[in-house]
């Protein structure tokens, strides 16, 4: 090869992958996994916490919060940014607890009548834990509501809660941290399944995109979403770098289905429901 060939390639290699760094620079993010606990609000006020999903080009976030006073905090702060998602614990040690605790029964439809949300959740459930009467009254909850259910479980545990109600829409917390191949079989045979890839990074290690993500997020751009997942005050500190190892993974993939996954369609799922609950 010529040299001065060579360098044509190489300029034109640079060149684009500038273009393509400077397009993903400027894709604004839904973020569909965020919470605002008790902790967290010791540490970032209402109006700090806003000011980071802002400055990290977050449009608009898909916020639950142990307890829930967390989130309609954040919703009172920035009702254009903040989705408000119930979450079944008031406090975080409900997690490993909740699902034989029948007073959250009460808290949940206590919240319930007193505001609006998208869904119920995140919560955690595996297994055969999913058919527990008070994992039952939450799918309950969310189809008398219409609402979505957000939950972090197995793949068992999603077919459990489908079984209970054919008709239920699910995000899929953490795509489940299972496999590409586990995540397309499950996204293939439930049409009202999504996933959000908060907290893993097997997608795009460094970075990077997977070859065997990519192959599912080519197949199936619909039904993705990215987050970030703050469990604890810390990780608030980790959302802009968050929104920009998405965006650098996602400019690997052609531009329609970059935006899907980065905003479109957090919005497609969960705006009309948003704007429902402004109405009301």
């Amino acid at each position: 090869m010529q040299p001065r060939f060579a360098i044509a390639i190489l300029f034109s290699i640079l060149l684009l992958s500038a273009r393509a760094a400077a397009i993903a620079a400027e894709l604004p993010i839904f973020d569909a996994h965020i919470h605002y606990s008790h902790d967290s609000r010791d540490v970032l006020p209402p109006k700090t916490a806003v000011e980071i999903l802002r400055k990290s080009g977050v449009r608009r976030a898909l916020v639950s919060s142990s307890n829930d006073d967390g989130t309609q905090a954040l919703v009172a702060e920035a009702p254009d940014l903040i989705i408000p998602e119930l979450r079944p614990y008031r406090v975080r040690g409900d997690i490993s607890t909740w699902v034989r605790d029948e007073s959250i029964v009460a808290y949940v439809e206590e919240r319930l009548k007193r505001y609006r949300y998208v869904a119920i959740g995140e919560f955690h459930v595996f297994g055969a834990d999913a058919d527990l009467p008070v994992v039952r009254r939450m799918v309950q909850l969310a189809r008398e509501r219409k609402i979505f259910i957000h939950i972090h479980s197995d793949a068992d545990a999603v077919e459990r809660v489908f079984r209970q109600d054919p008709g239920a829409r699910l995000l899929w917390a953490h795509a489940g941290f299972d496999s590409p191949e586990r995540v397309r079989q499950m996204l293939l045979k439930h049409r009202n399944l999504w996933c959000d890839l908060a907290y893993r990074t097997d997608h795009a290690p460094e970075g990077k995109l997977s070859p065997e993500w990519r192959k599912v997020f080519l197949e199936l751009p619909d039904r993705f979403m990215v987050g970030t997942d703050t469990p604890s005050p810390q990780r608030w500190y980790f959302i802009e770098e968050h929104a920009r190892l998405a965006r650098l993974w996602l400019s690997e993939l052609p531009r329609d289905v970059a935006e899907k996954i980065a905003y479109r369609n957090g919005e497609a799922v969960f705006g009309p429901l948003a704007a429902a609950l402004k109405s009301k």
